[in-house]
């Protein structure tokens, strides 16, 4: 699943060819992803000016002239491509499944072969209490996370600090790969207990949160299978990861011995693969 620094990458991908402008040709191509689109999505869409392009949490935003918003997710294969009006009209495959003409000429592409992507419109006055992301945590770059938000998230929590990471109630956009990079980063092992770990390793934390959150922006997040920016390049942060999807490798940072048994090891927790260096995370 995109997390954070890949939504993020797309949007800002976007903001260029969508801000300002008028959705002037809209081509539903199928009634449905992970769920039906919206009723009279075509007509409801054509003519609208987008007038902002954001992000909150792992969902996309754009927020419409009539006071309705565009709020989606790209599920586990789907991504935004953008033709100009100089690339030529471009060729529609079967797992394009929203088009959209701009008063540009540039054309949005929606492409998703598993379909587990979501696209609903909901009223801006609504959005905030929608249920998709009315228990959402701080965003973790924004002046509103710090160590303290952590502190006080993981006080009761007896559940493993790489499990409580991934609750988006504590914080929003964090997704299995950086949770893992982050607790590399932040020398902390992924199944102590949350409560456990007092003010410093919070705070360290979540500087190590928004340090790989924001080194994976920096690099177009991570491609690992599906991920794509919006003008069809891959992203490149998968070739820094410290110890995602990088079992019985030697860490980058550490003096532990991979060939006697040291290296980056994986445990599943809560169903999920967690990678993790036991020398250097404690």
């Amino acid at each position: 699943m995109p997390e954070l620094p890949e939504v993020e990458t797309v949007c800002r991908g976007l903001v260029p060819f969508l801000e300002q402008r008028i959705l002037q040709e809209v081509d539903v191509r199928r009634a449905d992803l992970r769920q039906p689109f919206p009723d009279q999505l075509q007509q409801r869409l054509t003519g609208r000016r987008v007038q902002r392009v954001h992000r909150r949490g792992k969902y996309y935003i754009w927020d419409l002239d009539d006071g309705m918003c565009v709020l989606g997710h790209l599920g586990m294969s789907g991504s935004w491509r953008i033709h100009t009006a100089q690339d030529g009209q471009p060729a529609i495959g079967k797992h394009d499944h929203l088009v959209i003409r701009t008063d540009r000429d540039d054309t949005l592409t929606y492409h998703d072969p598993r379909r587990f992507g979501v696209l609903l419109l909901v009223s801006s006055n609504a959005l905030p209490g929608h249920p998709l992301l009315r228990s959402m945590g701080p965003e973790p770059l924004s002046d509103a996370f710090d160590g303290s938000i952590l502190v006080q998230a993981f006080s009761r929590r007896r559940t493993p600090v790489k499990v409580a990471l991934l609750d988006q109630g504590v914080v929003a956009g964090i997704g299995n790969i950086y949770a893992s990079e982050a607790l590399y980063r932040a020398g902390i092992a992924p199944d102590r207990p949350a409560h456990s770990l007092d003010e410093r390793e919070c705070r360290f934390l979540a500087g190590a949160v928004q340090s790989v959150l924001s080194d994976a922006l920096d690099s177009g997040g991570s491609s690992l299978r599906d991920h794509m920016q919006v003008n069809g390049e891959l992203g490149y942060f998968q070739h820094r990861f410290a110890v995602y999807d990088r079992m019985g490798q030697p860490c980058p940072d550490c003096t532990c011995d991979h060939t006697q048994g040291g290296g980056v090891r994986r445990i599943i927790q809560a169903g999920r693969s967690t990678f993790f260096c036991a020398m250097r995370q404690r």
